[in-house]
Formats: C-alpha cells, structure tokens, sequence
C-alpha cells in the first residue's frame, strides 16, 4: 500500500516531456503486482518474464512490479510511454517508442553501460530491425538494446537544427508517418538513419573509451592473472626438487622444546 501511494502520487504530477513539454497526465489506472508471477497475469504475455513494468495506452493503465530494482524509475518509463502515445497518433518503430521513454526517464546509467559493453565497442551492434528483437529477448540482451534505443533517439535529436525532438514529435502528433516524419525533420531516410547511427555509435564507443570508462583494469587484471600461472608453472619443477629428500618419518621428527644443558661456570667460553 505504501508504495502504491509514493506511485500514484508520482504519476499524477505534470511534468515535462522531451518534445512534448509539460503534460498533464490525465486519468491513469495504476496496477501494483506484488510478484512475478501476478505481473506476468496482468500482462498478459505482452511483456518477457524479466519485465518490471508495463504501460497499456488503450487502456490508459500501468502495471509495476512491487519488487522492481526502482519501482519510481520504472513507473517513469512508462508513464513516457503514455505521454508519447497521447500526443503521437500514428504507429512508431519499437526502437523509438522505448528509446523515447529511457531518455525521457533519464535513465542515463543505461546509456554508460554501453562504454564497456564489448558488443558496442567491437561494433557489432547490427541494424534496427535486430535492434527491435532485442528489446524482446533475454535481459542481458535487452538491457544493451534499451540503451541503444535510447542512443539512437539522441541522435535523431541532434540531428534536428533545433537540437531537440520538437519538430519529430510535432510532425508525428499532426499524423505525419514515421518515414516521413523523420525525413522532413532530419533529412534522413530510414536506412541513412540507420547508418549513421552505427557510424555514431562507433565514434563514441570506441577501444579508447573503453579503455578509459575502466576496461583497461580489466585487461591489466588478466595479464596479472595469466603471468601469475605462467610463473607458478614454470617454477613447478624446481619447487618438486626442492621438496625431494625432505621426507620426515616419525622416528626422526625433531624434539622440540627440549631442555639446554646446564651451563658450567668454571668453563670457558660458558
């Protein structure tokens, strides 16, 4: 109960919404599961099992699981969501819906997870269709693709001369599709956006960040740990012949504690 209130308190404030400004929330259903299990009914299949929340537009409803890492941060999320979807009328890529709501929600330790994850500094990011099954699939995975989502939402921003999502949100809430959209605001098609976009990605995630974001200490750690074998190993044969001969049976263990002779004070040297 306590933490349905924090919530509902939460989610009935205006706030101010990447290009959308401030928004009044309007009616909202708030639904609090008190466990997996009871999210997943709620659900209803349309989120994987790792899901910690979920906004239902049509419905005007949202689900949060009580035992979120931050149930604040994930009510955030999806009320992005629910303000994108009242503003913007016409069908989104899946990429941009969730790269919305992760930058509108300021999930910006999302966002610096990607200068050490290997994936994004070897480039092997793939297209935006694979980006879209991502979000989908295991958390790991998904994890990285929220992230990207988001990068790739930034980037539509910085692509706009206003530096901002204004004109894509105000052309999207005017019925304007997706692909059009995003050509009359960026000049960009869907497939140059696409690209760079990975050229973007490369250029801010590469070996020098990663090095510099903490993967150096890592590969320091494995050369540590590789040379430390490798002269544990090389020393083998010399500490098994430095052991040979030292065989103590019990009938030849030293007497420890054994009483001094007496001292002789008439002889010399005593």
């Amino acid at each position: 109960m306590a933490l349905g209130l924090a919530l509902a308190e939460q989610a009935d404030r205006t706030a101010e919404w990447p290009g959308i400004g401030r928004h009044e929330p309007g009616p909202i259903r708030l639904m609090v599961a008190p466990d997996a299990e009871a999210f997943m009914r709620v659900a209803g299949g349309r989120v994987p099992t790792w899901g910690v929340g979920l906004a239902i537009p049509g419905g005007r409803a949202i689900v949060i699981r009580a035992a979120a890492p931050d149930p604040l941060e994930a009510l955030r999320h999806e009320l992005a969501h629910l303000a994108l979807h009242d503003v913007v009328k016409v069908r989104v890529p899946l990429w941009f819906d969730e790269g919305y709501a992760v930058v509108a929600a300021g999930e910006w330790d999302r966002m610096e997870a990607l200068r050490l994850n290997l994936a994004v500094v070897r480039g092997a990011v793939g297209d935006l269709a694979t980006l879209d099954a991502a979000l989908r699939q295991s958390e790991a995975d998904a994890s990285t693709a929220y992230a990207l989502a988001g990068s790739a939402v930034l980037l539509l921003a910085r692509s706009n001369p206003a530096q901002s999502l204004d004109a894509l949100i105000g052309k999207l809430g005017g019925g304007t599709g997706f692909e059009e959209a995003l050509g009359i605001t960026t000049g960009y098609t869907l497939g140059t956006f696409e690209r760079a976009w990975q050229r973007d990605l490369r250029s801010r995630y590469g070996w020098l960040v990663w090095f510099a974001a903490g993967g150096g200490w890592a590969v320091l750690g494995l050369v540590v740990l590789v040379l430390a074998r490798w002269r544990r190993k090389r020393d083998e044969p010399r500490r098994a012949a430095l052991d040979s001969g030292w065989d103590v049976t019990e009938d030849e263990a030293p007497i420890l504690n054994e009483t001094p002779p007496p001292i002789d004070p008439e002889r010399p040297g005593d």
